[in-house]
């Protein structure tokens, strides 16, 4: 299936938008706390294992957005968005979400 951030599809006509579809990932608040007791790994103001986690987070949402395409019967996903929001819980604990969010279309396919 084809996703991508632009509102068209170059090479390929939307018969029909199938609506909004989405898909989200929260990482908990031990990701924080490995996060900081890892800051060891940190090299050049990065952390591979936090990069990791938010790559697996960013993965997953996108995923499930392509799911709930699918079973509209979509063939492709344009003008795609991805958010990163942080949501305190508690005093003190926090967690990461990232949310996948574009417009199930139906494309031509040419043939």
């Amino acid at each position: 299936m084809l996703v991508v951030t632009t509102p068209t599809l170059s090479g390929h006509r939307i018969v029909r938008h199938l609506g909004i579809v989405g898909g989200d990932a929260i990482l908990g608040a031990n990701i924080f706390r490995d996060f900081f007791a890892g800051i060891r790994d940190i090299v050049g103001g990065r952390s591979a294992a936090y990069e990791k986690e938010l790559r697996n987070a960013k993965a997953i949402a996108l995923q499930e957005m392509t799911e709930q395409a699918r079973e509209l019967g979509a063939s492709a996903i344009v003008g795609v968005d991805l958010d990163y929001e942080t949501i305190q819980v508690g005093s003190g604990g926090g967690m990461l979400m990232v949310s996948a969010s574009g417009t199930a279309v139906i494309v031509e396919t040419g043939e």
